[in-house]
């Protein structure tokens, strides 16, 4: 049976009570919804980059969803989730390196998660064929890819259902109803199976990009 453990509508400045920001990013709610966008510029390079951390853990077994609307591009979009310290201990603790939204803080430094990166518009040849990737870290392990269905950013872009469903060492991934990939972790190939953590919005700049209702439910 499941349960609905999270809801945020993210809809208002209220919402952020459960958030926490590492790097620098504009949050604003005009619309009713939470855009982000960083404060830098891409010329800044990875120090433009930033995660915004739900400061609540989850248990390991839940199905995360969120509706999400791509309004500029270049840029990234992805979801942290599955994340401790390599110490088992919270990715808040004091005794985790310091982390400003630089991506090697976050594959190769001290903390273990999956990511999944569900609309990337960076490079030249990712304009060619758009694809979706699940890495699990620490490492920088590419386990999981499928084609991308959303098509480029716009402000007229329509909302994007997204759900993610782990389940032990199994993930999933929908967009829109769609399943786009599957991973079964054998706990030994990538390290060990990850458990319970936290979940985070990460964006690469100059991406500008909206979010609402997010929910995670115990499976």
């Amino acid at each position: 049976m499941s349960k609905l453990i999270y809801e945020n509508p993210l809809d208002s400045e209220k919402c952020l009570k459960d958030f926490v920001l590492e790097g620098r990013a504009n949050i604003s709610f005009s619309r009713g919804v939470m855009r982000l966008e960083s404060e830098l510029g891409p010329d800044e390079g990875q120090k433009a980059n930033f995660v915004l951390w739900c400061k609540v853990s989850f248990p390991s077994d839940v199905a995360i969803e969120w509706e999400f609307r791509p309004i500029k591009e270049p840029g990234l979009a992805m979801l942290f989730f599955a994340a401790k310290g390599k110490n088992g201990a919270s990715v808040f603790d004091e005794s985790l390196s310091l982390r400003t939204g630089e991506y090697h803080q976050y594959h190769s430094g001290d903390i273990n998660a999956f990511h999944v990166s569900y609309f990337r518009r960076k490079e030249d040849n990712e304009r060619a064929f758009h694809t979706c990737n699940l890495r699990k870290s620490y490492g920088f392990n590419l386990v999981a890819q499928g084609a991308d269905p959303i098509p480029d950013a716009s402000i007229d872009s329509p909302w994007y259902s997204m759900r993610l469903l782990k389940q032990a060492g199994k993930v999933k991934f929908f967009i829109n109803h769609l399943q786009i990939f599957e991973f079964d972790d054998d706990g030994l190939s990538y390290g060990d199976i990850l458990t319970s953590g936290c979940i985070g919005f990460r964006q690469l700049a100059p991406l500008v990009a909206e979010y609402r209702n997010l929910r995670v439910t115990w499976i």
